[in-house]
């Protein structure tokens, strides 16, 4: 394997008592703010998609057989993400990562057209949906290892941990905002809600073009086939990271409740679709008051044990969710479980932008994304399959006692991990 490359230098000092919030460098400021348009559309967008599903599916189907249409939707994100996820890797380790990112927004801009298009369709087929939505999971894939790898590229060092804090909270606020609009404005058609995102993939294509901080990374020293080896070989040789991101993916994957919202909102909630909105964002509201505690006092000790924590509180409430038949205490349950899982992404982001070297930082979040990321919509769409088999509460209990049996299993096969100490 080749010695890790330095970090590339830019115009920041890199002084030990340089106390500045992240938000006050120019082009981290440029790129949150672009983060948190990007994410506040498409969380809107995909609270409209599902939405628009489950009703489509009810005006001829059960809601057993409804749910595993939305699950399907989150398979049809999946498979294109686990395709293109490791390659997305690998271009971000080889071109300029801001413009990888620009034309993501720029692509799912003109997906956010096509959806909107499509909603004008009196009775739409299924089959546009999923391509569709397919489609925004290729998208998904590109973006995500080009962004994670910029972040690191605007900050000193010393205060990463805050700036990846920070960067959460963009992402969460996005998150509670997102799918609050999403459900008002789907109450008067699912198309206003995609051109609200095609407008803020505009806004966040263009905030991005203005970084000035050079993001194109160190000249790549191998093949292709060679940069993926050397990915996946730092992170299998490293048990710490191997594991952090192996805990969140079947905590996630067995911890789909998201999946099972418009069925609880509608058939057991007995609700509509502003409160479909409220409790879709309601882990969201729970995460970034999370992120915003962190970015100003981080977690410094204990890592391993909050991590663990958290994975452990998320499974708890996933249970509290599954029982409840009272829209506030689903909300509430829903926000401590975002608050849960805030911790725990936080654990993980740190443990694994700190030590992974700039070069390779492109690869290691594909791999990271793949295991985390993808994991949400193979979840969604395990908890669809089990919806249908076993009805939604059980579904959703089956999906919080898992993730309890995880973190117990995790903490043996992974001591190390258990026993991280300091996040530096």
């Amino acid at each position: 394997m080749t010695t890790p490359a330095e970090p590339p230098v830019i115009d920041l000092p890199p002084l030990e008592d340089d106390n500045r919030h992240p938000l006050q460098i120019p082009d981290f400021r440029a790129f949150w703010t672009s983060r948190l348009a990007g994410v506040l559309g498409t969380s809107a967008q995909s609270a409209a998609i599902a939405w628009q599903v489950y009703e489509i599916a009810r005006r001829t189907q059960g809601v057993a057989e409804s749910a595993l249409y939305v699950g399907l939707i989150g398979l049809a994100q999946f498979l294109t993400l686990f395709a293109f996820t490791l390659p997305a890797g690998i271009v971000a380790d080889r071109h300029d990562r801001k413009k990888i990112v620009g034309v993501v927004l720029f692509a799912q801009l003109l997906l956010s057209l096509a959806f909107f298009a499509y909603s004008f369709i009196p009775h739409p087929p299924f089959w546009g949906l999923f391509a569709l939505s397919a489609v925004l999971g290729a998208c998904r894939a590109f973006s995500a290892p080009a962004s994670s790898a910029i972040g690191p590229m605007l900050v000193p060092k010393h205060i990463l941990p805050k700036a990846i804090a920070v960067n959460s909270m963009a992402f969460q606020t996005g998150l509670i905002v997102g799918p609050a609009l999403g459900g008002v404005l789907v109450g008067f058609s699912p198309r206003f809600a995609y051109g609200f995102c095609a407008g803020l993939c505009l806004i966040a294509a263009l905030l991005i073009l203005t970084i000035r901080t050079p993001t194109a990374p160190d000249a790549p020293s191998g093949s292709k086939m060679t940069m993926l080896k050397e990915g996946m070989a730092y992170i299998w040789s490293n048990k710490v990271i191997l594991g952090a991101i192996s805990l969140d993916l079947f905590a996630v994957l067995l911890g789909g409740a998201v999946a099972l919202m418009p069925i609880y909102v509608r058939d057991i909630l007995h609700a509509g679709p502003q409160a479909f909105g409220l409790l879709r964002a309601s882990p969201a509201i729970g995460a970034i008051i999370t992120s915003f505690i962190l970015s100003w006092s981080p977690i410094r000790r204990h890592a391993g044990p909050w991590m663990f924590g958290g994975v452990a509180v998320f499974g708890i409430s996933t249970i509290v969710f599954g029982l409840s038949e009272i829209i506030w205490v689903s909300i509430a349950a829903m926000i401590v479980l975002g608050a849960a899982d805030m911790i725990s992404v936080y654990v993980r982001g740190t443990l694994v932008q700190i030590v992974t070297p700039n070069h390779m930082r492109g690869r290691v979040a594909s791999v990271s994304y793949l295991f985390i990321g993808a994991s949400n919509e193979l979840g969604e769409f395990e908890t669809g399959v089990m919806a249908r088999l076993m009805g939604p509460v059980n579904a959703a209990l089956f999906g919080g006692i898992g993730s309890l049996i995880v973190t117990g299993s995790w903490i043996k096969l992974f001591p190390a991990l258990y026993k991280a100490d300091k996040l530096e």
